[in-house]
């Protein structure tokens, strides 16, 4: 039996899992968008909007202003911006029609390759656990190196305007 059709969780096949995931991701940004647009100028006094802050939801309003529905596309790429650009997105009334189809194909591409990754990792671990330690090794270091790379970046911009000024 092919490893992609056997039971993976409940009796349900490995690509049916991940299927109903993605429409569980679909349907959360439609949550998200309708909530952000039912709070609009609440969002900011929200607890939410008060634990992400209000300097965060402006640059996400600035995102959203500029590229509109692309950006609801983009923010899957990008940490916490995920989660937060959704709300703004509905508070800033961002055309819906253009937020589903940005939101189903950011679902449609996203999604699965975080689901099919995984599978593809759990599979190379079940054929050889050291292999697959080394690159959930190389995968955490690369990623604390980008973080890295970036902070460095950002200090180096924040000293230079100091310099200027």
């Amino acid at each position: 039996m092919d490893d992609f059709a056997r039971p993976f969780w409940l009796g349900l096949p490995y690509w049916l899992v991940g299927a109903i995931l993605i429409l569980a991701l679909f349907g959360a940004f439609q949550v998200y968008y309708w909530v952000g647009r039912k709070l609009g100028d609440k969002l900011y006094d929200s607890r939410i909007g008060v634990k992400v802050g209000r300097e965060r939801i402006e640059k996400v309003e600035r995102v959203v202003e500029k590229w509109g529905a692309l950006a609801v596309y983009g923010c899957f790429w990008v940490p916490m911006l995920r989660h937060t650009l959704p709300w703004v997105a509905g508070a800033l009334r961002v055309s819906y029609p253009w937020y589903v189809v940005a939101s189903a194909l950011g679902c449609l591409t996203w999604a699965p390759l975080w689901w099919f990754g995984l599978w593809g990792w759990l599979q190379l671990a079940v054929r050889s656990p050291v292999t697959a330690a080394v690159v959930a090794v190389v995968a955490v270091a690369a990623a604390a190196l980008l973080m890295v790379r970036r902070r460095r970046r950002r200090r180096r911009a924040v000293d230079e305007t100091l310099l200027v000024s």
